[in-house]
């Protein structure tokens, strides 16, 4: 129905570090899908906009979810002046599996699958802030030319989902366990610092490369 790349194997602990947040201000967005974003669901694919508490959505590790909140917000409300700190993350087509170009927030967890991460981690999946992937693949930071939607998906647990075609974005959890929370546990899925993505975003990049001189010899 999808045409999706789907993980066979039961669902590895992720990274260990997490990455610093910005300071959650409502004119500031840096998680979330943008508005038009096509995600997968039991209905198809629909705009990450029309989903609804209730609905259905696919999920990486553990097939269809039900969406527990939904949270909307307007980024770039300075655009086209925003800080260049805040610019978001522009993706060409085909870059992380995306059948269209995509532009999101700065920090929105996306998972990537590297060499690197299964050499350091024993999981060759680690999920990465979008803003660490600049220059990998022709992903950029592009100044927001407009004010839009930003649409986050919550989960009972967290979740990461297929956006326009096989990108996986990372969902938070609507709550944290508190049975976890005293048993010192890990959550399923943690978002690498910028520094330990940035090195990974360049051993992909070096990946790409001799696979593409190998391609060519």
């Amino acid at each position: 129905m999808f045409g999706l790349n789907t993980k066979t194997n039961t669902m590895l602990r992720r990274m260990n570090e997490t990455t610093g947040a910005y300071d959650g201000s409502l004119n500031i967005m840096t998680t979330g899908l943008i508005a038009g974003t096509r995600i997968a669901t039991t209905m198809g694919w629909r705009q990450v906009e029309a989903i609804a508490v209730g609905d259905t959505v696919l999920t990486f590790d553990n097939g269809m979810q039900t969406v527990a909140e939904v949270n909307r917000t307007t980024a770039w409300v300075d655009a086209p002046w925003t800080a260049e700190s805040m610019w978001p993350v522009h993706i060409p087509a085909g870059a992380l599996g995306n059948y269209v170009e995509m532009t999101v927030p700065v920090e929105q967890g996306l998972m990537i699958e590297c060499e690197a991460a299964l050499d350091q981690h024993g999981d060759p999946y680690a999920i990465v802030p979008a803003l660490s992937l600049a220059g990998l693949r022709g992903i950029t930071r592009r100044a927001p030319s407009e004010q839009i939607e930003v649409v986050t998906l919550t989960f009972e647990a967290e979740q990461v989902i297929y956006a326009e075609g096989n990108l996986l974005a990372h969902c938070p959890a609507s709550y944290v366990l508190l049975d976890v929370m005293l048993s010192g546990g890990q959550p399923a899925y943690d978002v690498l610092s910028v520094k330990d993505a940035t090195f990974l975003a360049e051993r992909l990049i070096m990946e790409d490369t001799a696979a593409a001189n190998a391609q060519a010899a």
